[in-house]
């Protein structure tokens, strides 16, 4: 243990270094809250950015683009022709290229054929709110566009809705921690991707948020939204309401977003003609099938455990949302082992990102980071306030050290 401060570095270059380190930790000290909301907007804003000018042209944007106007072009060869002329002429010659020509292989085939193609489509009708959401801008703006404007609306909402959970729990300084948190989450990719992830994760941060405050009309109805962009919330949702109930926290706001979401679900999978679990899984996890219509595969063991065990491995080693999770587990152990609990509310929720993260995956095992991007951030925002305490009981630990006089120097023999 050191009782005195080391002697000051005799070589100038070193004296310059030590005082230029000093006063920048003296600086970040003091304005530690707006410097970290300053480097958080930016990083926010600089991903808008790309996520406008620098999309990512993905195969998916077909499927979406068809679902949002089938009102308008009730046949399928004309919708057919809809989607694949909005994405042609706003996506470069290349990208066109990759995303319709596989060389004979699927994407070629949806080129060619239209109902296959719209055989597909019940898998993507269930996003009702991402479908509406494009249908209602694209007469405004061109169909790729509108996905772009939904894309650049996502990331900042789930922006200002961050800052303001740290905000709240006074925790502004850890704002750089949350950037590298998103990055390591892959957040350009979902911001660049024409999906509804982003969507989704955007409300289910505010619903989350509303949660914790306990502002149960803005939890209800966010969860619930969340839950339109992305159906398959409801595991998610399943699990938060059962240990509600299991550990007697009040709650309405969150057990009526999820009685919402039950009922809608089923009304939702019926009328968007839904192929069903295990041929939805087969399509995505075990092999591209290139008509849906009536497509019942029996149910295999074998092939579900195959399936389960090459996520895992792509998860693990391809993806990152498994190290974002394990990080976030070991912070919660570490401040739970120094005597920083988080209280009850808080630690149901955190319980049940937990839960429904591996629920999620074990349903439906596919291994793509967006898939669990909404309960990736969370954990993190709920240890904010425990790692703001450790903060300041280290800061006062600090001053209380260079309080101490410093012993003499032991005699010699």
């Amino acid at each position: 243990m050191l009782t005195r401060p080391p002697a000051a570095p005799a070589n100038p270059l070193d004296r310059l270094t030590e005082a230029g380190l000093t006063w920048g930790e003296g600086v970040y000290a003091r304005w530690a809250a707006p410097i970290g909301a300053a480097a958080f907007s930016l990083y926010i804003l600089l991903t808008a950015v790309t996520a406008w000018f620098m999309p990512d042209a993905n195969w998916d944007m077909l499927p979406y683009l068809a679902i949002a106007e089938e009102g308008t072009y009730p046949d399928p060869q004309a919708l057919h022709d809809y989607a694949y002329g909005a994405v042609k002429a706003d996506v470069s010659a290349g990208d066109y290229k990759a995303l319709t020509d596989d060389g004979g292989g699927f994407r070629s085939h949806m080129t060619e054929n239209a109902a296959d193609f719209h055989s597909l489509l019940g898998m993507y009708r269930i996003k009702f709110l991402y479908a509406e959401i494009l249908s209602s801008l694209s007469h405004v703006v061109s169909p790729v566009e509108a996905m772009r404007l939904v894309q650049v609306f996502s990331v900042l909402l789930f922006g200002i809705i961050t800052l303001a959970w740290l905000r709240s729990e006074g925790a502004l300084a850890l704002a750089p921690v949350a950037v590298a948190v998103l990055i390591m989450a892959d957040l350009g990719d979902a911001a660049r991707a024409s999906m509804p992830d982003l969507l989704c994760s955007a409300l289910f941060l505010g619903g989350l948020f509303a949660f914790v405050r306990k502002r149960e009309v803005a939890t209800a109805i966010l969860l619930f939204l969340a839950f339109m962009a992305r159906p398959d919330n409801i595991v998610f949702l399943a699990i938060f309401a059962v240990l509600l109930v299991a550990f007697r926290q009040k709650a309405w706001g969150a057990l009526a977003g999820f009685a919402a979401s039950f009922i809608a679900y089923f009304a939702i999978s019926h009328w968007a003609q839904h192929p069903g679990w295990w041929p939805h899984l087969w399509f995505s996890s075990i092999e591209q099938h290139y008509n849906m219509d009536g497509f019942e595969p029996p149910f295999s063991v074998a092939a579900y455990l195959k399936a389960f065990a090459a996520s895992v491995v792509r998860a693990v080693n391809v993806n990152t949302w498994v190290g974002v999770s394990v990080l976030a587990l070991a912070g919660w152990y570490g401040l739970d082992r120094a005597g920083l609990r988080l209280d009850r509310r808080a630690g149901i929720l955190l319980a049940a990102l937990v839960f429904g993260v591996l629920a999620k995956f074990t349903v439906f095992p596919i291994h793509d980071t967006r898939i669990y991007f909404p309960n990736l951030l969370p954990p993190f925002l709920l240890l904010a306030a425990p790692l703001m305490a450790l903060w300041g009981s280290a800061a006062k630990g600090g001053r209380r050290a260079l309080q101490v006089e410093p012993q003499s120097p032991p005699e010699r023999a």
